[in-house]
């Protein structure tokens, strides 16, 4: 690929629209866009995107084309469903799939694609929404060294760590594990909040001070800090829903590998809860009022 390369984005929520914006002002080649939504359609436009009316659009348009999607089914159905990227697509172009996923869908869709010539990539993010906003995101890239090669200089210009895990669904593999970690974490960090306040210590102090010893972490610093603590719970971030079906996913993954997850179960539970408690928009460490007693 040159720097002429044709880009093509799909999915542009809470995640994509900034990823998108960065890599279109990076300047690394046209970016034709398509959302079922408008605004973000309009605000690329401003910053020098081509809008798409369809995904075939997209794909008869660009070289190498890029999905943030919600989740599996609609990972599935944009690549492989009627009107999709695998029947408008050709040999050579490249789709790489930004959502978190299964991992079986994963390779399901490059199977697919590979019969066709064309080539996938699974690239899952992690970290927040402001890191997708300041192109600081971590990118876990499953896909075989070529493809990396030729999609690291585009996947910088979102991210400041791009990890080649291996073969295609490694990045999912690695992503997927990440966000077990991280709500078993705040499941953890909201249990510990409530106990420390409930046996006399202020619940700031209290998390300064983890904070200097060896109970900190990402989730500490962010999730409690910047949510637990000032409970401001936001809808539009990584909402209670989106964290279900991320660890389902996980525990999905673990059961293929026959291995039994009680941690990640119960975190599981307790998103359930908080989702059926009217949260499920609402960022994820929400799940406090769970375990605080307070709906």
């Amino acid at each position: 690929m040159t720097e002429k390369t044709k880009l093509g984005f799909i999915g542009l929520g809470v995640m994509g629209e900034p990823m998108c914006r960065n890599m279109t002002k990076a300047g690394l080649g046209p970016m034709v866009v398509f959302d079922l939504s408008d605004g973000p359609l309009a605000r690329l436009e401003a910053d020098g995107a081509t809008r798409a009316g369809t995904i075939a659009e997209v794909s008869k348009s660009a070289d190498i084309i890029f999905l943030s999607l919600p989740g599996g089914p609609e990972v599935e159905k944009i690549i492989l469903g009627p009107g999709g990227l695998l029947e408008n697509g050709r040999a050579g172009q490249i789709i790489v799939d930004m959502s978190t996923c299964p991992v079986a869908i994963a390779r399901k869709a490059a199977a697919a694609l590979a019969e066709k010539g064309m080539i996938f990539a699974d690239a899952p993010v992690a970290r927040t929404r402001q890191a997708a906003i300041d192109g600081t995101l971590s990118i876990m890239v499953g896909s075989d060294d070529e493809t990396f090669e030729t999609l690291r200089p585009y996947l910088a210009a979102a991210a400041t760590d791009i990890t080649h895990c291996g073969g295609i669904g490694t990045g999912q593999v690695v992503k997927l594990l990440n966000n077990m970690l991280l709500i078993q974490s705040v499941v953890a960090l909201g249990e510990a909040l409530t106990i420390g306040e409930r046996a006399g210590v202020d619940r700031a102090l209290l998390v300064d001070t983890l904070s200097k010893g060896s109970a900190d972490s990402f989730a500490l610093r962010n999730h409690v800090k910047k949510a637990m603590l000032p409970r401001d719970f936001p809808v539009g971030a990584f909402g209670t829903d989106y964290a279900t079906k991320d660890i389902a996913y996980a525990l999905e993954l673990a059961n293929d590998a026959g291995v039994k997850s009680p941690a990640g179960e119960l975190a599981k539970e307790m998103l359930e809860k908080t989702s059926a408690a009217g949260y499920g928009a609402e960022y994820f460490p929400v799940l406090l009022k769970l375990i605080e007693g307070k709906r």
